[in-house]
């Protein structure tokens, strides 16, 4: 990039302009997965919508291609492009809350944990991923589904409002009122239509719940997994439970005996009355498969479960991901999750199915762009180390585990888990019929195609 032009932007934003001559590049440049490793001419941290306006202005102006950064959990690092420039809304993180009419307005950069932390106090939350370092940006854009997606739907369920800065730096609101068209594609179509400044969420009620890991051994994966393909759907809204195959891992509550051996289990959720060993109650069914290797229950503050998992997984791991819609478990699919199970390469590296039936169901496939609405469960395959040396290693055991898991999918995936895999046809398979209508609106807010660095959706011609 030309150096007068970068001091001109530098000069326009309010918020740092990071360049390769930086001490701090190599911090700014990072993402959560250490297995992306892209070097941008300049990441400009904006502070306000007038920096993100400025850095759109700038790369129309120069030709430079942009991309977006929000929490930066992107899979396939796609908020970052060698030699480009990177907006970067991390410094945006604010959440406030209007408790009397149940609603919450999210800074584009912020994180789950800032708002699960400012909605909790008032018994209120959005259901949204298992994580709270995941950005809300990125995971609302993909349509969002975690913990609380079979009482309360998924994210962009609860979305009614967001701020857009355009492709031409126009700013405009949008809502059920206004701009409906690009509201819907907001629901579920990625970063396409342009950068996000704000989110308003409706609010729901969501404190103390009840939390449980059950874990069998993995050679009973099959077992397990056909009793729970029956059990969940069948179980009241306010359970949610998402199956896995992993490796257990060594910290509390597990007990030492079990650290680092192959399981399956499932995470639960119950958001249901807790008094008089309810929880105790509803859970009793674990023992219906098989006796569990390891069972632990406890009521817990939402915002607490929603970090279980920081520590474990924190930035700067290798990942390499893959994912799949399913509506039901295949028995031939039981085979391939024991076999892959069995195989796993590394202590962290694991598949989650996650429901999103329940309240999800009751929103019709054309109302979002999120098109799986007839899904029962969104399914990813994780490889996850720390090594470097073990990147071919992870990326070769969820390729081959999703190879063999494909033929007995819906036959498209979550978005924000299509990793690499986002080329023309798969992310036509993300939105079936929806995707015609996206590619509309695409062309009638970036008709040029300049928010690009993303799973993308060219605008109808």
């Amino acid at each position: 990039m030309d150096a007068t032009a970068l001091d001109n932007l530098r000069e326009a934003l309010r918020g740092p302009l990071v360049t390769p001559q930086d001490a701090e590049y190599d911090e700014t440049r990072s993402v959560y997965n250490a297995m992306i490793d892209r070097r941008p001419a300049a990441v400009a941290r904006c502070s306000g919508t007038a920096d993100v306006r400025s850095t759109i202005a700038f790369a129309r102006q120069t030709g430079v291609e942009l991309a977006v950064r929000g929490g930066g959990h992107s899979g396939p690092g796609l908020c970052l492009v060698d030699g480009g420039l990177t907006l970067d809304l991390s410094l945006m993180r604010w959440v406030r809350v209007d408790p009397v009419n149940r609603t919450a307005q999210v800074g584009g950069g912020s994180q789950l944990g800032d708002l699960d932390h400012e909605t909790h106090t008032f018994g209120l939350g959005v259901p949204a991923g298992i994580n709270s370092t995941t950005g809300v940006g990125g995971l609302t854009l993909g349509g969002g589904h975690g913990h609380l997606t079979r009482k309360y739907g998924l994210t962009i369920d609860s979305l009614v409002a967001a701020d857009v800065v355009l492709a031409d730096g126009s700013v405009v609101t949008t809502s059920e009122k206004e701009h409906p068209d690009l509201l819907w594609a907001l629901r579920g179509g990625g970063g396409n239509f342009g950068v996000v400044t704000s989110f308003t969420f409706r609010l729901h009620p969501v404190h103390t719940v009840g939390v449980a890991a059950t874990v069998w051994p993995v050679e009973q994966t099959q077992e397990v997994l056909r009793w729970y393909r029956e059990f969940l759907p069948s179980a009241p809204e306010d359970l949610n439970g998402f199956f896995a195959v992993m490796a257990v891992p060594p910290a509390p509550p597990f007990p030492e005996p079990l650290h680092g051996r192959k399981v399956c289990g499932v995470i639960w959720c119950y958001t249901g009355d807790l008094e008089g060993g309810r929880l105790d109650d509803v859970l009793s069914v674990v023992n219906d498969p098989a006796p569990p290797a390891f069972h632990f229950a406890t009521p817990m503050p939402y915002p607490m479960l929603q970090t279980m998992f920081d520590d474990l997984v924190p930035r700067g791991l290798q990942w390499y991901w893959r994912g799949d819609f399913f509506d039901t478990v295949t028995d031939e699919a039981l085979a391939v999750h024991e076999r892959f199970g069995r195989e796993l390469p590394t202590g962290l590296s694991t598949m989650h199915l996650y429901p999103v039936d329940g309240a999800a169901h009751d929103v019709a496939p054309g109302e979002t762009a999120w098109a799986y609405r007839d899904a029962t469960w969104s399914g990813v395959i994780a490889g996850i180390d720390p090594d470097p040396a073990n990147a071919d290693l992870i990326r070769r055991w969820c390729v081959d585990y999703s190879t063999a898991l494909h033929p007995h999918s819906m036959g498209g995936a979550y978005v924000n888990f299509l990793g690499e895999t986002g080329d023309a046809d798969s992310v036509r398979a993300t939105y079936r019929d929806n995707y015609a209508r996206l590619a509309a609106v695409k062309h009638t807010y970036d008709p040029d195609n300049f928010f690009h660095a993303n799973q993308n959706i060219p605008p109808a011609a």
